[in-house]
């Protein structure tokens, strides 16, 4: 233990200096500076995560079967950083020879060893059929229970295809074919939790989104009555693409407009997919780095001529929005299942004089992530499956939501919908958000768009 506190202290300060810059171009690390910290985050994950989970759900053997370009969901979160897909056939098989005889072995049936993390177990020019070799592997072993990656509630616990499972059960002993069950919670658990190295990174990697974020909803960047929602949102993919990073999904833009505005720009007949002075302008928009996802969604306001601040209006909506994400993560307990935590929110939030629309989702080493789900936003009666699944402990949730707020008719006669979207941490005991979440209108400024000479 003391091992793994020195290391992780360790890990830490270096994550620290390598941040210790201010732009965002300093912050993103160079490609071999991150394969470094995404491998140290993936050991970590293994040594601590994996026994810890094959115990709870009572599983002896867990094996990942692959193919090169198909891979399993669950696989892919296991490659190293120089491993961008499977191997032919990959092969990956955790043992738990019980924590007082060595804990946990990692293998891999496969031709090649992946990386120093999973030893190589099989040679071909000794054993020349590659499911023969799993086979005497799972004889030695011969454990009480196989789990194999089939879910019916999870895509991602659901890697498994057709074939490989038909010639895994063919050429295992017959005994052990009773043996095998779902991998289903064992893979979710793998992917929904998340360990202190990781969150530490993922402080980080939500500051670089909330940075892109701030940029983009500037004058420098917007110019009212030029800019439409698409060069926005081609904005935001080119900051992205030109930091070196990636996105899981297609940014989106969208105003919301008083009722006066909405006059202004039909009887002008004016392009509604230009941004205008007096516009409340809504991003979703999310990135991938470090093998994490962040998905976020802020607003910001254009000011008017003679204006220094967003409408009162739009402050009572957005706080309605905060009131809501607080309602929803107070009722946040493990155990709870997520259609348990919808119902306790709604009726919370419709007692409070808010309109709550939820469709919260894990979020961590996928985007739309395995574990307990919280309403989608056409199943607010609760979501069958995912919905029925306990709330874990250290677990991170994109907390996602619309909040119909009335306001004053200065902007709307109808309840302002009011998005938001934040990605935060659950304990066990407190949730908090990674990095903050918005609590203030983004100004965009016309006043400070860069004049070219």
């Amino acid at each position: 233990m003391k091992k793994i506190i020195v290391t992780f202290i360790a890990f830490l300060m270096t994550i620290s200096s390598l941040y210790a810059q201010e732009t965002l171009e300093e912050k993103v690390l160079p490609l071999r500076e991150r394969a470094k910290v995404m491998d140290d985050l993936l050991k970590h994950r293994l040594d601590t995560l994996v026994p810890m989970l094959m115990r709870r759900e009572g599983i002896d053997a867990w094996v990942v079967i692959s193919r090169e370009y198909n891979e399993d969901p669950v696989l892919k979160t296991m490659l190293p950083a120089t491993w961008l897909s499977a191997r032919r056939r990959t092969v990956l098989i955790f043992l738990d020879h019980g924590e007082e005889n060595g804990g946990v072995e990692r293998m891999a049936a496969a031709r090649y060893g992946v990386a120093d993390i999973f030893k190589g177990s099989w040679n071909p020019d000794e054993q020349p059929d590659q499911w023969h070799r799993i086979a005497e592997i799972m004889d030695d072993f011969n454990p009480n229970r196989i789990a194999l990656n089939y879910s019916d509630d999870w895509a991602h616990a659901d890697g498994l295809t057709y074939s490989e499972q038909r010639d895994f059960v063919a050429n295992i002993p017959d005994r052990l074919r009773t043996r095998i069950v779902s991998g289903e919670k064992l893979s979710v658990g793998w992917l929904e939790t998340r360990t202190d190295m990781e969150m530490e990174v993922y402080e980080d990697v939500m500051e670089v989104a909330h940075g892109i974020i701030a940029e983009g909803f500037s004058g420098k960047v917007v110019t009212p009555g030029e800019t439409s929602r698409d060069d926005l949102v081609w904005w935001f993919r080119q900051r992205i693409n030109d930091l070196g990073l990636a996105t899981w999904f297609h940014t989106s833009i969208e105003p919301e407009r008083s009722d006066a505005s909405l006059a202004t720009i039909e009887a002008n007949n004016l392009d509604p997919n230009v941004l205008y002075k007096g516009d409340h302008v809504h991003i979703d928009f999310g990135i991938s780095y470090l093998d994490l996802q962040t998905d976020t969604q802020q607003n910001a306001y254009i000011l008017r001529d003679g204006e220094t601040d967003a409408p009162e209006a739009l402050k009572i909506a957005l706080k309605g929005g905060n009131d809501l994400q607080d309602i929803l993560t107070d009722n946040f307990q493990v155990g709870r299942t997520g259609n348990e935590i919808l119902k306790l929110t709604r009726d919370q939030s419709i007692a409070a004089g808010i309109g709550p629309i939820i469709y919260t989702h894990p979020i961590g080493l996928h985007g739309h992530a395995a574990g307990t789900t919280i309403g989608m936003w056409d199943k607010q009666e609760g979501v069958p499956g995912s919905g029925d699944y306990p709330m874990h402990a250290n677990t991170a949730y994109s907390i996602e939501l619309t909040a119909l707020v009335d306001v004053p008719d200065s902007w709307s006669v109808e309840p302002m919908k009011m998005k938001l979207e934040q990605d935060g941490i659950y304990n066990g005991t407190t949730f908090r958000y990674i990095a903050g979440r918005q609590t203030e209108y983004h100004i965009i400024d016309p006043a400070d768009a860069v004049i070219e000479e």
